[in-house]
Order: C-alpha cells, then structure tokens, then sequence
C-alpha cells in the first residue's frame, strides 16, 4: 500500500485553516507526504497519505487528505487521530 511520495502539491485555504487549528505544521504535511508510512486511495481521484508517530507516550496517525485529480494535486484536509485500527491498513 505505501507508494512513492508527492512532491508537488497545493494547500487548499481549507486545509490551511484545519491544519492551523489542529496545530498541524505545512513542514509536518510536506514530510508526510514526501514520505507516507501509507499511501491509501480512498475513492476515485483522492488519497490519503498517512503516518504512524509516538508523542507525549502516545500512538497517533496523521492523515492528509489529497484530491489527485487536480494539476497540481490538492491538499484539502489534514488531522491526527487515536483511532489508528479503523484507519491503518496492515500489509498482506
């Protein structure tokens, strides 16, 4: 599931403001999407690039909502989660 990263890519004014509020760096989204733990399509035209971390003694998965079927590929959300089993895709 995990694939190459994206190196191009724009930050909708959504994602801006979601990323700010979720204390969500665009340093955080470009490694991310330059190095996914996964790389996930969630339906025809959009994928979600996602990554495992640890902090403060926790497990959290970041996921980073991307519409491909735009030049240049558009980030329209991002967000962190605890919900790491409904998401995380185990390889076969």
């Amino acid at each position: 599931m995990a694939r190459e990263g994206l190196p191009a890519y724009a930050i909708t004014p959504h994602a801006a403001f979601e990323m700010e509020r979720r204390g969500l760096s665009p340093e955080v989204v470009r490694d991310i999407l330059e190095n996914p733990g996964q790389r996930i399509e969630a339906r025809r035209g959009r994928e979600v690039f996602q990554l495992l971390f640890d902090s403060g003694g926790a497990r959290w998965l970041i996921r980073v909502i991307v519409d491909m079927d735009r030049r240049p590929p558009e980030v329209v959300t991002a967000y962190r989660t605890g919900k790491i089993a409904k998401y995380w895709r185990e390889r076969p």
